[in-house]
């Protein structure tokens, strides 16, 4: 057979494949598998492309109900971003400065990441809920799906979301109005172990420069 026909022979194959995936049954059980957690904890890596830049970083990151998150950045440069849920605080160490938000009013891409621990049902957050044929999975077994965030429009294009056969997620993509694109690849899930909630409580080491915005 020549190489055309064993190219459309696949084709094929991929589009029975997706065919077959009922998108709403799989948003489904995502949201079963995270409205049973309590807390999470994982690796990630940070990519982010846009305005000439590439940039990679990684660290660890711990979610815990409700509206918790810690984002502790070791590569290249530490960081940290922390919210309690009321407050959220980004800290650079190395340039000993801090800064505080109302989370109600955080704009941050950080922030559609919530429903990792089953705040949101994805069929409703996402609109236009749809398979992603056109992005490939880091895993072959893994299905990816695409929507628009509500009531994020203005900033975020449209969110990828990579899901493992066990109903995890393992990948985000958001794509930004702006032509960007953010991804956070997670690895090495740990589900709801025990993660105190001083956590993702912050208080500015002494000489650390702080501003605040909380909005109205």
């Amino acid at each position: 057979m020549c190489r055309s026909g064993v190219v459309g022979l696949a084709w094929l194959s991929l589009t029975a494949s997706l065919a077959a995936i009922d998108v709403k049954a799989v948003a489904g059980a995502v949201d079963e598998h995270y409205n049973h957690l309590k807390t999470l904890e994982a690796q990630f890596t940070e990519i982010y492309r846009g305005a000439g830049m590439d940039r990679t970083e990684s660290g660890t990151v711990w979610l815990k109900k409700p509206g918790k998150m810690r984002w502790e950045y070791r590569s290249p440069k530490e960081k940290l971003f922390v919210s309690d849920g009321r407050s959220a605080w980004f800290y650079v160490p190395e340039d000993r400065q801090a800064r505080k938000q109302d989370a109600k009013n955080l704009e941050d891409v950080r922030s559609p990441l919530a429903f990792l621990l089953g705040k949101a049902k994805l069929g409703k957050e996402l609109r236009g809920l749809s398979l992603a044929p056109d992005v490939t999975p880091v895993v072959p077994e893994d299905v990816v799906l695409r929507g628009v965030p509500a009531g994020m429009e203005d900033q975020i294009s449209d969110i990828v979301l990579e899901i493992t056969p066990q109903r995890q997620i393992a990948r985000i993509i958001l794509h930004s109005v702006d032509g960007s694109a953010t991804e956070y690849r997670f690895t090495e899930q740990k589900e709801n172990v025990v993660v105190a909630n001083g956590q993702f409580e912050f208080h500015p080491p002494p000489g650390t420069e702080t501003s605040e915005d909380l909005g109205p």
